[in-house]
């Protein structure tokens, strides 16, 4: 008759103690960071750094548009009332 395996907790406790040793807590930690660094690698992401100069490069660009576009419109309107 074959052994029941043991349940899955047994096997996460018996984990979480190998884990608690120091040394290999570290191993595990070193590990995880660097997996997860290589999958936000794999990932298209910018730094929060990089994403607020973007957004406020963006703001200034909206803010001109809109000068830009006041500014066409009131020379239109110059236009059109000489024209008349």
């Amino acid at each position: 008759m074959a052994q029941k395996p043991p349940p899955l907790s047994d096997i996460f406790q018996q984990v979480n103690d190998l884990v608690n040793n120091s040394e290999l807590r570290s191993e595990v930690d070193k590990s995880v960071r660097a997996l997860a660094q290589s999958a936000m690698g794999k990932l298209d992401v910018v730094s929060r750094e990089e994403f607020d100069a973007q957004a406020a490069i963006l703001q200034r660009t909206q803010a001109r548009v809109a000068a830009l576009e006041a500014e066409l419109e009131a020379l239109t309107r110059e236009l059109e009332a000489g024209q008349q």
